[in-house]
């Protein structure tokens, strides 16, 4: 397939594979000249997580979904680690045409969303957090231990989940260590959560999910109140009744309206639509 121009801003969707390093992503473009928002997947999801956000937002906007490495459509690759898929960010961006988004991740996204945007402070517009980026993690051996436990007993289902989008092609002792890494960046994220300079709107859900408790999930929201009084860019716009699993097919809606009005505030701010 012969790539297009990605400066072409027609209202028609691209398809396609982005070369970067040793693998390739797969890409869906929506184009057209509406507010350029890319969404960046949960750890080991695809981009299909993100299908409802996207149909409540409409074509007024112009949405960028990609596979992570090893996720989905996209191939493996020797690097999964948290700064190959910030610079997977970047790559994405570069092969679109794409200069100023707004950033909308789920989890594991969100936190590479809020790294890109304060390593990017002239470029993003703003960060919506789908009940991630919360400076709270389980750094201690036991808690180590504990994530290995949980994948080495999912691993003979991970072929059954891969096409729910909830397992990526590596084995379970990768996973184990891309969720090792996620716990030790969040625990350390604070410094950046509290300089990060655009909107960086969240939407917190609410209960257990797989491996935690209703406790444990509760301490990791509240370890956004500490940021979230230091710094006036971080407001949650909505905390809803779905857990972290179900959010963004339960609460979509109310993730939109974060993008909607990250978007509104571009606006006001004169932001070129790229």
């Amino acid at each position: 397939m012969a790539t297009p121009d990605p400066t072409d801003a027609t209202n028609s969707t691209w398809t396609g594979m982005v070369v970067v390093e040793d693998t390739a992503l797969a890409v869906t473009d929506t184009g057209g000249p509406g507010v350029p928002v890319v969404y960046l997947n949960g750890s080991y999801a695809d981009q299909s997580s993100w299908k409802r956000v996207i149909a409540d937002l409409g074509p007024g906007f112009r949405h960028i979904t990609f596979d992570e490495r090893a996720r989905g459509k996209s191939k493996r690759s020797a690097d999964y680690s948290f700064e190959a898929c910030v610079r997977d960010v970047d790559a994405v961006l570069a092969a679109r045409g794409v200069q100023r988004p707004i950033l909308v991740g789920w989890s594991y996204g969100a936190l590479v969303a809020v790294h890109w945007a304060d390593r990017n402070l002239d470029r993003a517009v703003g960060v919506v957090s789908a009940d991630g980026a919360q400076p709270y993690g389980l750094t201690d051996e036991e808690g180590r231990e504990r994530i290995r436990a949980l994948f080495g007993k999912m691993r003979f289902f991970m072929p059954l989940l891969r096409p729910l989008g909830l397992a990526a092609r590596m084995s379970a002792d990768q996973h184990a260590e891309i969720n090792i890494e996620l716990n030790d960046l969040c625990a350390a994220l604070a410094p950046v959560l509290e300089r990060v300079s655009c909107p960086v709107r969240y939407v917190l859900a609410t209960g257990a999910n797989l491996g935690s408790t209703e406790e444990e999930m509760e301490a990791v929201r509240s370890s956004l109140d500490p940021v979230l009084a230091r710094n006036p860019n971080l407001r949650v716009s909505a905390k809803v009744a779905s857990n972290h699993s179900k959010i963004l097919s339960k609460d979509f809606q109310a993730v939109a309206q974060a993008v909607r009005d990250t978007a509104a505030g571009r606006d006001q701010q004169g932001w070129s639509s790229r």
